[in-house]
């Protein structure tokens, strides 16, 4: 793990058990994020107080150094929509960022968004095994047996219909039975069996 900040004596603020490097230096610089280690990185946060920096930061990140799990916080909620829609994921409320910040950088294969009291039934966002990219979601549905609510693609939700198909980095909102997670998670991360 690595922090980087243009005035060194904010590393004073991390705590005495932080054993990661520390980087002076701005954040969307190729040389300081290479000195950090960008090119060994599986994720990166752009936090810094500018929603410029924090964009032109993320967009070095994913772009030139190829960094999956990428996210900028960005406190003018009107941009953050624009930048979502460019593919750039934003955080733009404080009440959600630390657990949106956790979960852009260390997606799940579900997040549980809402369930009913009894506990039986849950609404979840699923990631969807890139092998799955072409496939209808009426495939999707079929084989996991949820029931498809919406799709966040680019910042957008889409409402499924018959010819919706599944694009690369879809998140998938779907009506699921608590009791098999597990099995829909498996069957999201493997290939669709041919012919069904």
């Amino acid at each position: 793990m690595a922090v980087i900040d243009q005035n060194a004596a904010s590393f004073s603020r991390l705590p005495d058990s932080f054993e990661g490097l520390t980087v002076t230096g701005v954040g969307f610089d190729r040389d300081t994020l290479q000195r950090a280690g960008i090119e060994r990185a599986v994720a990166f946060a752009a936090v810094s107080s500018g929603d410029n920096s924090n964009i032109i930061a993320a967009r070095v990140a994913r772009e030139q150094f190829n960094v999956s799990n990428v996210v900028a916080r960005i406190y003018d909620p009107r941009r953050a929509e624009i930048y979502q829609r460019l593919g750039i994921p934003t955080v733009a409320t404080v009440a959600w960022t630390t657990a949106e910040m956790m979960h852009r950088l260390m997606p799940g294969p579900v997040r549980e968004e809402w369930r009913d009291p009894s506990g039986q039934v849950a609404l979840g966002e699923f990631s969807v095994d890139p092998s799955w990219i072409g496939r209808r979601y009426t495939d999707v549905e079929r084989a996991t047996a949820v029931s498809l609510s919406t799709v966040s693609r680019y910042g957008q939700g889409l409402m499924p219909h018959a010819d919706l198909v599944v694009q690369q980095d879809d998140r998938m909102h779907a009506s699921y039975e608590v009791a098999r997670e597990a099995e829909i998670i498996t069957i999201l991360a493997s290939a669709p069996e041919v012919g069904k």
